[in-house]
Protein backbone atom coordinates (compact mmCIF):
# COMPACT_ATOMS: atom_id res chain seq x y z
CA UNK A 1 0.00 0.00 0.00
CA UNK A 2 1.56 3.29 -0.94
CA UNK A 3 1.85 6.16 0.96
CA UNK A 4 -1.28 8.77 0.41
CA UNK A 5 -0.29 12.11 0.56
CA UNK A 6 -2.73 14.95 -0.73
CA UNK A 7 -0.80 17.73 -2.42
CA UNK A 8 -2.72 21.21 -3.62
CA UNK A 9 -2.45 21.82 -7.20
CA UNK A 10 -4.50 25.44 -9.79
CA UNK A 11 -7.15 22.56 -10.06
CA UNK A 12 -8.48 20.60 -7.30
CA UNK A 13 -6.73 18.11 -5.28
CA UNK A 14 -5.00 15.11 -6.47
CA UNK A 15 -3.37 12.15 -4.19
CA UNK A 16 0.21 11.47 -4.78
CA UNK A 17 1.30 7.96 -3.92
CA UNK A 18 4.41 6.95 -2.87
CA UNK A 19 5.30 3.71 -2.53
CA UNK A 20 6.71 1.83 0.48
CA UNK A 21 9.96 1.50 -1.11
CA UNK A 22 10.21 4.89 -1.13
CA UNK A 23 8.81 5.47 -5.30
CA UNK A 24 7.05 8.04 -6.07
CA UNK A 25 3.66 7.21 -8.49
CA UNK A 26 3.35 9.47 -11.60
CA UNK A 27 -0.74 9.61 -12.73
CA UNK A 28 0.77 8.06 -16.01
CA UNK A 29 3.43 6.54 -18.12
CA UNK A 30 4.92 6.80 -21.67
CA UNK A 31 8.23 6.59 -23.64
CA UNK A 32 9.90 9.24 -22.17
CA UNK A 33 9.69 7.54 -18.49
CA UNK A 34 11.67 4.68 -19.78
CA UNK A 35 14.15 6.91 -21.62
CA UNK A 36 15.09 8.58 -18.22
CA UNK A 37 15.68 5.35 -15.89
CA UNK A 38 17.72 4.18 -18.90
CA UNK A 39 15.48 0.82 -20.19
CA UNK A 40 17.60 -1.42 -22.76
CA UNK A 41 15.08 -3.83 -24.30
CA UNK A 42 17.41 -6.46 -24.70
CA UNK A 43 19.65 -5.60 -21.59
CA UNK A 44 17.01 -5.47 -19.01
CA UNK A 45 13.87 -7.40 -20.67
CA UNK A 46 14.75 -9.79 -23.38
CA UNK A 47 12.61 -12.72 -23.84
CA UNK A 48 11.46 -15.42 -21.59
CA UNK A 49 13.37 -18.08 -20.22
CA UNK A 50 16.91 -15.93 -21.78
CA UNK A 51 19.13 -14.10 -19.39
CA UNK A 52 18.48 -11.77 -17.17
CA UNK A 53 15.08 -13.63 -16.74
CA UNK A 54 13.28 -10.80 -16.21
CA UNK A 55 10.42 -11.85 -17.43
CA UNK A 56 10.61 -15.73 -15.85
CA UNK A 57 12.33 -18.51 -16.26
CA UNK A 58 10.64 -20.63 -18.22
CA UNK A 59 10.53 -19.48 -21.99
CA UNK A 60 6.48 -20.32 -22.31
CA UNK A 61 5.66 -19.35 -18.70
CA UNK A 62 2.65 -20.84 -17.17
CA UNK A 63 1.73 -22.51 -20.51
CA UNK A 64 4.39 -25.71 -20.23
CA UNK A 65 3.51 -25.93 -16.87
CA UNK A 66 1.67 -24.44 -13.55
CA UNK A 67 2.93 -23.03 -10.51
CA UNK A 68 2.66 -25.35 -7.20
CA UNK A 69 0.24 -24.77 -4.98
CA UNK A 70 1.86 -25.43 -1.65
CA UNK A 71 -0.11 -23.68 0.88
CA UNK A 72 1.37 -24.40 4.82
CA UNK A 73 0.01 -27.33 7.10
CA UNK A 74 0.94 -28.56 9.50
CA UNK A 75 -0.42 -28.93 13.46
CA UNK A 76 -0.60 -31.06 16.71
CA UNK A 77 0.16 -34.63 16.38
CA UNK A 78 2.00 -36.35 13.64
CA UNK A 79 -0.96 -37.43 12.86
CA UNK A 80 -3.50 -34.90 12.69
CA UNK A 81 -0.89 -33.26 10.40
CA UNK A 82 -1.06 -36.33 8.23
CA UNK A 83 -5.24 -35.82 7.50
CA UNK A 84 -4.21 -32.66 6.48
CA UNK A 85 -1.66 -33.48 4.38
CA UNK A 86 -4.32 -36.06 2.91
CA UNK A 87 -7.33 -33.55 2.35
CA UNK A 88 -4.98 -31.19 0.52
CA UNK A 89 -3.76 -33.34 -1.93
CA UNK A 90 -7.07 -34.64 -2.55
CA UNK A 91 -8.41 -31.19 -3.43
CA UNK A 92 -5.27 -30.98 -5.68
CA UNK A 93 -2.33 -29.32 -4.05
CA UNK A 94 0.71 -30.36 -5.64
CA UNK A 95 3.44 -30.04 -3.33
CA UNK A 96 3.38 -29.64 0.64
CA UNK A 97 4.53 -26.75 2.97
CA UNK A 98 5.23 -28.31 6.43
CA UNK A 99 4.86 -26.13 9.97
CA UNK A 100 6.95 -27.12 12.50
CA UNK A 101 6.03 -26.05 16.22
CA UNK A 102 8.10 -23.67 18.48
CA UNK A 103 9.45 -26.72 20.51
CA UNK A 104 11.04 -28.34 17.27
CA UNK A 105 12.03 -24.76 15.87
CA UNK A 106 14.22 -24.38 18.92
CA UNK A 107 15.98 -27.81 19.45
CA UNK A 108 13.70 -29.10 22.53
CA UNK A 109 11.71 -32.50 22.80
CA UNK A 110 7.84 -32.28 23.75
CA UNK A 111 8.80 -33.61 27.46
CA UNK A 112 11.15 -30.74 28.27
CA UNK A 113 9.32 -28.88 30.80
CA UNK A 114 10.50 -25.25 29.36
CA UNK A 115 8.00 -26.04 26.21
CA UNK A 116 4.77 -26.66 27.93
CA UNK A 117 1.74 -25.36 26.62
CA UNK A 118 3.88 -25.06 23.29
CA UNK A 119 3.94 -28.51 22.01
CA UNK A 120 2.08 -29.15 18.44
CA UNK A 121 0.32 -25.55 19.16
CA UNK A 122 1.95 -23.50 15.92
CA UNK A 123 2.80 -26.37 14.03
CA UNK A 124 3.81 -30.32 14.32
CA UNK A 125 5.35 -31.88 16.84
CA UNK A 126 8.11 -33.46 16.07
CA UNK A 127 10.42 -35.37 18.39
CA UNK A 128 12.11 -38.58 16.51
CA UNK A 129 12.19 -39.89 13.39
CA UNK A 130 8.64 -41.99 14.22
CA UNK A 131 6.95 -38.62 13.48
CA UNK A 132 8.12 -38.17 10.38
CA UNK A 133 6.74 -41.54 9.80
CA UNK A 134 3.55 -40.94 10.64
CA UNK A 135 3.59 -37.58 9.41
CA UNK A 136 3.96 -38.79 5.66
CA UNK A 137 2.81 -41.99 6.19
CA UNK A 138 1.08 -42.86 2.61
CA UNK A 139 2.69 -39.73 1.16
CA UNK A 140 4.68 -40.34 -2.45
CA UNK A 141 7.69 -38.89 -0.94
CA UNK A 142 9.33 -39.38 -4.81
CA UNK A 143 6.72 -37.28 -6.59
CA UNK A 144 5.32 -35.07 -3.92
CA UNK A 145 8.28 -32.14 -2.65
CA UNK A 146 8.14 -31.07 0.56
CA UNK A 147 8.83 -27.84 2.11
CA UNK A 148 10.24 -28.08 5.63
CA UNK A 149 9.28 -24.46 7.28
CA UNK A 150 12.52 -25.05 9.96
CA UNK A 151 15.76 -23.26 10.18
CA UNK A 152 18.51 -23.61 13.47
CA UNK A 153 17.94 -27.13 13.17
CA UNK A 154 17.41 -27.31 9.53
CA UNK A 155 20.03 -29.72 9.26
CA UNK A 156 18.37 -32.53 11.64
CA UNK A 157 15.22 -32.17 9.96
CA UNK A 158 16.49 -33.02 6.16
CA UNK A 159 18.60 -35.68 7.36
CA UNK A 160 15.24 -36.92 9.05
CA UNK A 161 13.11 -36.42 5.86
CA UNK A 162 15.89 -38.58 3.69
CA UNK A 163 15.48 -41.83 7.00
CA UNK A 164 12.21 -41.60 6.26
CA UNK A 165 12.37 -41.89 3.00
CA UNK A 166 14.81 -44.72 3.03
CA UNK A 167 12.94 -46.56 5.48
CA UNK A 168 10.22 -46.83 2.84
CA UNK A 169 12.08 -47.79 0.29
CA UNK A 170 12.39 -44.28 -1.96
CA UNK A 171 15.42 -43.95 -3.97
CA UNK A 172 16.73 -40.64 -2.38
CA UNK A 173 18.15 -39.23 -5.64
CA UNK A 174 14.47 -38.66 -6.50
CA UNK A 175 13.08 -37.51 -3.13
CA UNK A 176 12.55 -33.64 -3.29
CA UNK A 177 12.87 -31.53 0.23
CA UNK A 178 13.11 -27.78 0.70
CA UNK A 179 13.82 -26.74 4.10
CA UNK A 180 13.53 -23.18 5.01
CA UNK A 181 16.99 -23.57 6.50
CA UNK A 182 17.80 -19.22 6.41
CA UNK A 183 19.08 -18.76 9.90
CA UNK A 184 20.14 -15.18 8.99
CA UNK A 185 16.83 -13.81 8.44
CA UNK A 186 16.05 -15.66 11.61
CA UNK A 187 17.84 -13.26 13.20
CA UNK A 188 16.95 -10.71 11.84
CA UNK A 189 12.95 -11.19 11.94
CA UNK A 190 11.65 -14.48 13.49
CA UNK A 191 14.33 -15.14 16.76
CA UNK A 192 13.81 -18.80 15.85
CA UNK A 193 17.40 -19.61 16.39
CA UNK A 194 19.88 -21.14 18.52
CA UNK A 195 23.68 -21.17 17.83
CA UNK A 196 26.15 -18.88 17.13
CA UNK A 197 26.19 -16.77 13.95
CA UNK A 198 29.25 -18.61 12.27
CA UNK A 199 28.38 -22.08 13.52
CA UNK A 200 24.64 -21.50 12.08
CA UNK A 201 25.99 -20.43 8.90
CA UNK A 202 28.61 -23.72 8.54
CA UNK A 203 25.91 -26.27 9.71
CA UNK A 204 24.34 -24.17 6.36
CA UNK A 205 27.02 -25.43 3.99
CA UNK A 206 27.09 -28.50 5.43
CA UNK A 207 23.33 -29.12 4.12
CA UNK A 208 24.48 -27.44 0.72
CA UNK A 209 27.38 -29.59 0.13
CA UNK A 210 25.74 -32.73 1.16
CA UNK A 211 22.57 -32.44 -0.89
CA UNK A 212 24.82 -31.53 -4.00
CA UNK A 213 26.52 -34.81 -3.46
CA UNK A 214 24.04 -37.36 -2.32
CA UNK A 215 20.34 -35.34 -2.45
CA UNK A 216 19.93 -34.10 -6.18
CA UNK A 217 16.37 -32.90 -6.15
CA UNK A 218 16.85 -31.46 -2.42
CA UNK A 219 16.77 -27.56 -2.13
CA UNK A 220 18.69 -27.27 0.77
CA UNK A 221 18.21 -23.15 1.74
CA UNK A 222 15.47 -21.25 1.06
CA UNK A 223 16.33 -17.89 1.34
CA UNK A 224 13.37 -15.91 3.12
CA UNK A 225 13.33 -12.56 2.31
CA UNK A 226 9.03 -13.05 3.58
CA UNK A 227 10.23 -13.13 7.00
CA UNK A 228 12.17 -9.77 6.88
CA UNK A 229 9.55 -8.17 4.89
CA UNK A 230 6.77 -8.95 7.78
CA UNK A 231 9.02 -8.00 10.56
CA UNK A 232 9.24 -4.41 9.10
CA UNK A 233 11.34 -4.11 6.00
CA UNK A 234 10.12 -2.74 2.66
CA UNK A 235 9.71 -4.14 -0.30
CA UNK A 236 13.20 -3.20 -1.95
CA UNK A 237 15.18 -4.43 1.58
CA UNK A 238 13.51 -7.60 1.52
CA UNK A 239 15.12 -8.50 -1.67
CA UNK A 240 18.30 -6.36 -1.22
CA UNK A 241 18.91 -8.35 2.48
CA UNK A 242 17.97 -11.56 0.62
CA UNK A 243 20.44 -11.79 -1.88
CA UNK A 244 23.00 -10.41 0.29
CA UNK A 245 22.33 -13.12 2.67
CA UNK A 246 22.80 -16.31 -0.10
CA UNK A 247 25.60 -14.29 -1.10
CA UNK A 248 26.63 -15.47 2.84
CA UNK A 249 25.71 -18.77 2.04
CA UNK A 250 27.45 -18.82 -1.27
CA UNK A 251 30.59 -18.03 0.13
CA UNK A 252 30.73 -20.38 2.57
CA UNK A 253 29.87 -23.26 0.12
CA UNK A 254 32.19 -22.08 -2.39
CA UNK A 255 34.69 -21.84 0.27
CA UNK A 256 34.31 -25.95 0.49
CA UNK A 257 36.15 -26.21 -3.19
CA UNK A 258 32.69 -26.71 -4.99
CA UNK A 259 31.37 -24.24 -8.25
CA UNK A 260 29.08 -21.43 -8.15
CA UNK A 261 27.02 -23.70 -10.53
CA UNK A 262 26.39 -26.12 -8.46
CA UNK A 263 25.83 -23.98 -5.37
CA UNK A 264 23.45 -21.77 -7.05
CA UNK A 265 21.36 -24.34 -8.41
CA UNK A 266 21.27 -25.37 -4.53
CA UNK A 267 19.66 -22.11 -3.73
CA UNK A 268 15.64 -21.26 -3.61
CA UNK A 269 13.73 -17.82 -2.48
CA UNK A 270 10.86 -17.17 -0.38
CA UNK A 271 9.34 -13.73 -0.76
CA UNK A 272 6.44 -11.78 0.32
CA UNK A 273 3.07 -10.18 -1.06
CA UNK A 274 1.29 -7.76 0.26
CA UNK A 275 0.87 -4.25 -0.12
CA UNK A 276 0.24 -2.67 -3.75
CA UNK A 277 0.06 -5.10 -6.36
CA UNK A 278 2.46 -3.16 -8.63
CA UNK A 279 5.39 -2.75 -6.60
CA UNK A 280 4.90 -6.78 -6.27
CA UNK A 281 5.29 -7.45 -9.57
CA UNK A 282 8.02 -5.18 -9.81
CA UNK A 283 9.84 -6.07 -7.72
CA UNK A 284 9.74 -10.04 -8.21
CA UNK A 285 10.82 -8.97 -12.23
CA UNK A 286 13.86 -7.08 -10.60
CA UNK A 287 14.82 -9.75 -8.62
CA UNK A 288 14.80 -12.29 -11.07
CA UNK A 289 17.46 -10.51 -12.81
CA UNK A 290 19.57 -9.17 -10.49
CA UNK A 291 19.76 -12.55 -8.94
CA UNK A 292 21.12 -13.30 -12.42
CA UNK A 293 23.58 -10.89 -12.74
CA UNK A 294 24.68 -11.35 -9.71
CA UNK A 295 26.19 -14.83 -10.13
CA UNK A 296 27.62 -13.96 -13.68
CA UNK A 297 28.76 -10.79 -13.26
CA UNK A 298 30.29 -11.40 -9.50
CA UNK A 299 30.58 -15.18 -9.40
CA UNK A 300 31.35 -15.70 -12.81
CA UNK A 301 28.72 -18.64 -12.81
CA UNK A 302 28.12 -20.43 -16.90
CA UNK A 303 25.41 -22.61 -16.46
CA UNK A 304 21.70 -20.34 -17.25
CA UNK A 305 19.42 -22.67 -15.41
CA UNK A 306 22.10 -22.31 -12.17
CA UNK A 307 20.91 -18.41 -12.84
CA UNK A 308 17.09 -19.20 -12.30
CA UNK A 309 15.73 -17.41 -9.46
CA UNK A 310 13.47 -20.40 -7.72
CA UNK A 311 11.46 -20.00 -4.96
CA UNK A 312 7.83 -19.86 -3.38
CA UNK A 313 5.97 -15.99 -3.55
CA UNK A 314 3.95 -16.25 -0.62
CA UNK A 315 0.56 -14.20 0.58
CA UNK A 316 1.79 -12.67 2.91
CA UNK A 317 0.42 -13.11 6.32
CA UNK A 318 1.34 -9.27 7.25
CA UNK A 319 -0.52 -7.69 5.40
CA UNK A 320 -3.98 -9.76 7.20
CA UNK A 321 -6.35 -8.27 9.41
CA UNK A 322 -7.99 -9.81 12.37
CA UNK A 323 -10.96 -6.64 11.54
CA UNK A 324 -13.32 -7.79 9.17
CA UNK A 325 -11.41 -10.73 8.83
CA UNK A 326 -13.63 -11.91 5.38
CA UNK A 327 -12.08 -9.24 3.57
CA UNK A 328 -8.88 -11.45 4.02
CA UNK A 329 -10.34 -13.59 1.53
CA UNK A 330 -10.17 -10.95 -1.22
CA UNK A 331 -6.92 -9.67 -0.36
CA UNK A 332 -5.27 -13.29 -0.39
CA UNK A 333 -6.85 -13.61 -3.94
CA UNK A 334 -5.31 -10.09 -4.97
CA UNK A 335 -1.93 -11.55 -3.58
CA UNK A 336 -2.04 -14.76 -5.64
CA UNK A 337 -3.16 -12.44 -8.68
CA UNK A 338 0.14 -10.67 -7.97
CA UNK A 339 2.34 -13.97 -7.85
CA UNK A 340 0.67 -15.26 -11.11
CA UNK A 341 1.43 -11.35 -12.53
CA UNK A 342 5.02 -11.80 -11.57
CA UNK A 343 6.12 -15.67 -12.61
CA UNK A 344 5.86 -17.13 -9.37
CA UNK A 345 7.16 -20.36 -9.62
CA UNK A 346 5.47 -21.78 -6.34
CA UNK A 347 3.08 -19.72 -4.86
CA UNK A 348 1.51 -20.55 -0.74
CA UNK A 349 -1.09 -18.10 -0.46
CA UNK A 350 -2.50 -17.29 3.56
CA UNK A 351 -5.75 -18.23 4.70
CA UNK A 352 -7.85 -15.77 5.66
CA UNK A 353 -8.20 -17.01 9.31
CA UNK A 354 -4.14 -16.96 9.72
CA UNK A 355 -4.88 -13.74 11.35
CA UNK A 356 -5.95 -15.65 14.02
CA UNK A 357 -4.55 -18.98 14.20
CA UNK A 358 -3.84 -21.87 12.41
CA UNK A 359 -6.20 -22.04 9.20
CA UNK A 360 -9.13 -24.66 8.97
CA UNK A 361 -9.94 -26.60 6.41
CA UNK A 362 -12.03 -25.04 4.66
CA UNK A 363 -10.12 -21.63 5.37
CA UNK A 364 -7.48 -23.66 3.83
CA UNK A 365 -9.24 -25.10 0.70
CA UNK A 366 -10.28 -21.88 -0.02
CA UNK A 367 -6.85 -20.28 -0.65
CA UNK A 368 -6.19 -23.52 -2.58
CA UNK A 369 -9.11 -23.03 -4.93
CA UNK A 370 -8.30 -19.23 -5.14
CA UNK A 371 -4.91 -20.65 -7.01
CA UNK A 372 -7.09 -22.83 -9.03
CA UNK A 373 -9.39 -20.14 -10.28
CA UNK A 374 -6.33 -18.32 -11.64
CA UNK A 375 -4.88 -21.05 -13.29
CA UNK A 376 -7.66 -22.82 -14.69
CA UNK A 377 -10.26 -20.11 -14.83
CA UNK A 378 -9.74 -16.65 -15.19
CA UNK A 379 -6.75 -16.88 -17.58
CA UNK A 380 -3.49 -16.18 -16.14
CA UNK A 381 -2.06 -18.77 -17.73
CA UNK A 382 -3.15 -17.89 -21.12
CA UNK A 383 0.54 -15.76 -21.88
CA UNK A 384 3.92 -15.23 -20.62
CA UNK A 385 4.47 -11.51 -18.79
CA UNK A 386 1.15 -10.11 -19.78
CA UNK A 387 2.59 -7.02 -17.78
CA UNK A 388 5.95 -6.77 -19.88
CA UNK A 389 6.48 -3.39 -22.31
CA UNK A 390 3.92 -1.36 -19.96
CA UNK A 391 5.52 1.84 -19.82
CA UNK A 392 4.76 1.63 -15.81
CA UNK A 393 5.74 -1.71 -15.08
CA UNK A 394 9.38 -1.59 -17.09
CA UNK A 395 9.87 2.02 -15.60
CA UNK A 396 9.33 0.68 -11.73
CA UNK A 397 11.03 -2.49 -12.24
CA UNK A 398 14.08 -0.35 -13.42
CA UNK A 399 13.19 2.05 -10.44
CA UNK A 400 13.09 -1.16 -8.03
CA UNK A 401 16.24 -2.77 -9.26
CA UNK A 402 18.06 0.68 -8.04
CA UNK A 403 16.32 0.56 -4.69
CA UNK A 404 17.77 -2.91 -4.08
CA UNK A 405 21.08 -2.24 -5.12
CA UNK A 406 21.25 0.48 -3.19
CA UNK A 407 19.79 -1.87 0.16
CA UNK A 408 23.02 -4.36 -0.97
CA UNK A 409 25.17 -1.76 -1.05
CA UNK A 410 24.17 -0.43 2.21
CA UNK A 411 24.83 -4.33 4.00
CA UNK A 412 28.08 -4.40 2.56
CA UNK A 413 29.28 -1.09 3.70
CA UNK A 414 29.03 -2.79 7.29
CA UNK A 415 30.93 -5.80 6.52
CA UNK A 416 28.05 -7.74 4.51
CA UNK A 417 25.24 -9.87 6.17
CA UNK A 418 27.18 -11.54 9.20
CA UNK A 419 29.20 -8.73 10.46
CA UNK A 420 25.37 -6.68 9.90
CA UNK A 421 23.61 -9.59 11.95
CA UNK A 422 26.07 -10.30 14.60
CA UNK A 423 26.15 -6.34 15.17
CA UNK A 424 22.44 -5.90 15.34
CA UNK A 425 22.91 -3.32 12.39
CA UNK A 426 20.17 -4.99 10.16
CA UNK A 427 17.84 -5.84 13.00
CA UNK A 428 17.45 -2.13 15.05
CA UNK A 429 16.60 -0.68 11.16
CA UNK A 430 13.90 -3.28 10.71
CA UNK A 431 12.42 -2.90 14.34
CA UNK A 432 12.35 0.91 13.66
CA UNK A 433 10.79 0.43 10.00
CA UNK A 434 8.37 -1.52 11.94
CA UNK A 435 7.32 0.61 14.56
CA UNK A 436 6.93 3.53 11.81
CA UNK A 437 4.82 1.26 9.92
CA UNK A 438 2.33 1.09 12.77
CA UNK A 439 2.48 4.42 13.58
CA UNK A 440 1.64 5.25 10.04
CA UNK A 441 -1.17 2.62 9.87
CA UNK A 442 -2.41 5.31 12.99
CA UNK A 443 -1.84 8.39 11.57
CA UNK A 444 -3.94 6.96 8.27
CA UNK A 445 -0.77 6.91 5.89
CA UNK A 446 -0.81 3.21 5.26
CA UNK A 447 -4.53 2.64 4.43
CA UNK A 448 -5.91 -0.43 6.05
CA UNK A 449 -9.48 -1.79 5.27
CA UNK A 450 -11.66 -2.00 8.19
CA UNK A 451 -8.72 -0.84 10.48
CA UNK A 452 -8.14 2.56 9.76
CA UNK A 453 -10.84 2.81 7.10
CA UNK A 454 -14.25 1.75 6.17
CA UNK A 455 -14.33 0.78 10.09
CA UNK A 456 -17.26 -1.28 11.15
CA UNK A 457 -18.38 -1.67 14.81
CA UNK A 458 -20.23 -5.22 14.49
CA UNK A 459 -17.43 -7.87 13.62
CA UNK A 460 -18.40 -11.34 11.99
CA UNK A 461 -17.57 -14.15 14.04
CA UNK A 462 -14.92 -16.68 13.01
CA UNK A 463 -14.91 -20.32 13.03
CA UNK A 464 -11.09 -21.48 14.57
CA UNK A 465 -8.83 -24.19 14.63
CA UNK A 466 -9.08 -25.25 18.26
CA UNK A 467 -6.09 -26.16 20.22
CA UNK A 468 -6.15 -29.41 21.70
CA UNK A 469 -4.96 -29.09 25.40
CA UNK A 470 -4.41 -33.06 24.82
CA UNK A 471 -1.45 -32.85 22.41
CA UNK A 472 1.26 -32.47 24.39
CA UNK A 473 0.75 -35.50 27.22
CA UNK A 474 -0.28 -37.80 23.65
CA UNK A 475 3.14 -36.82 22.10
CA UNK A 476 4.91 -37.50 25.10
CA UNK A 477 3.59 -40.59 25.58
CA UNK A 478 4.99 -41.16 21.69
CA UNK A 479 8.04 -40.14 23.02
CA UNK A 480 8.37 -42.24 25.86
CA UNK A 481 7.25 -45.37 23.55
CA UNK A 482 10.33 -45.06 21.25
CA UNK A 483 12.90 -44.08 23.81
CA UNK A 484 11.93 -47.47 25.47
CA UNK A 485 11.77 -49.56 22.17
CA UNK A 486 15.31 -47.87 20.54
CA UNK A 487 18.71 -49.59 21.59
CA UNK A 488 20.29 -47.31 24.11
CA UNK A 489 23.49 -48.15 23.16
CA UNK A 490 22.79 -47.24 19.28
CA UNK A 491 21.61 -43.96 20.34
CA UNK A 492 24.84 -43.20 22.57
CA UNK A 493 27.17 -44.07 19.91
CA UNK A 494 25.47 -41.87 16.92
CA UNK A 495 25.39 -39.05 19.42
CA UNK A 496 29.06 -39.21 20.33
CA UNK A 497 30.33 -39.86 16.64
CA UNK A 498 27.70 -36.79 16.49
CA UNK A 499 30.23 -34.86 18.33
CA UNK A 500 33.07 -35.80 17.22
CA UNK A 501 32.37 -34.94 13.80
CA UNK A 502 30.95 -31.77 14.82
CA UNK A 503 34.31 -30.80 17.40
CA UNK A 504 36.01 -31.69 14.53
CA UNK A 505 34.22 -29.03 11.60
CA UNK A 506 33.13 -32.08 9.31
CA UNK A 507 29.88 -32.68 7.54
CA UNK A 508 27.51 -33.38 10.24
CA UNK A 509 24.85 -34.61 7.56
CA UNK A 510 25.74 -38.36 7.56
CA UNK A 511 26.29 -38.48 10.69
CA UNK A 512 22.60 -37.02 11.59
CA UNK A 513 20.63 -39.38 9.30
CA UNK A 514 22.44 -42.35 11.26
CA UNK A 515 21.27 -40.25 14.18
CA UNK A 516 17.49 -40.43 12.87
CA UNK A 517 17.73 -43.78 11.96
CA UNK A 518 18.82 -44.77 15.59
CA UNK A 519 15.51 -42.89 16.59
CA UNK A 520 18.04 -39.96 18.51
CA UNK A 521 15.49 -37.13 19.39
CA UNK A 522 15.99 -33.70 17.76
CA UNK A 523 16.53 -32.42 21.74
CA UNK A 524 19.56 -34.86 21.56
CA UNK A 525 20.93 -33.93 18.55
CA UNK A 526 20.38 -30.19 18.93
CA UNK A 527 21.88 -30.63 22.60
CA UNK A 528 25.07 -31.89 21.06
CA UNK A 529 25.13 -28.58 18.85
CA UNK A 530 24.72 -26.53 21.96
CA UNK A 531 27.24 -28.23 23.68
CA UNK A 532 29.75 -27.82 21.00
CA UNK A 533 28.75 -24.50 19.52
CA UNK A 534 27.12 -22.66 22.06
CA UNK A 535 24.59 -20.21 22.00
CA UNK A 536 23.65 -16.76 20.05
CA UNK A 537 24.00 -14.04 21.88
CA UNK A 538 21.46 -11.36 20.95
CA UNK A 539 22.93 -8.28 20.17
CA UNK A 540 21.15 -4.81 21.51
CA UNK A 541 19.40 -2.75 19.44
CA UNK A 542 18.32 0.07 21.43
Amino acid sequence: MGVAKYIKTPKDEIEEVVLQSGIRIKSQYGPKDLEEVGFDHQKDLGEAGDYPFTRGIHSQGYRSRAWTTRQYSGFGTPQETNERFKLLIAHGQTGLNVAFDLPTQMGYDSDNPVVEGEVGRVGMAVDTLRDFEMAFADIQLDKIGSGLTINAVASIMLAMYQAVAEKRGFNISRISATPQNDILKEMIGRGAWIFPVDDAVRLIGDTIEYSINILPRCNPVSVCGYHIRESGANPAQEIGFALEIAHTYIDEALGRGLSVDDVARKITFNFNIFGNIWEQVAKFRAARKLWARMLKEEYGAKDPKAMHLRGLFGGGGFGLTKAQPENNIMRSSYYALAAALAGAQTTALCSFDEAFTIPTPRAALLSLRTCELLMDEIGLRDTVDPLAGSYFIETLTKQMEDRILEERDSIQKVGGMREAVATGYVQKLVARQAYEWELGLKRGEYIKIGVNKYVDEDEPEVELHEYDAQTQERQIQNLRKVKAERSAQDVARNLGELKRVTTLKQNVMPTLVECCKAYCTVGEMAGVFREVFGEFKEPSIF
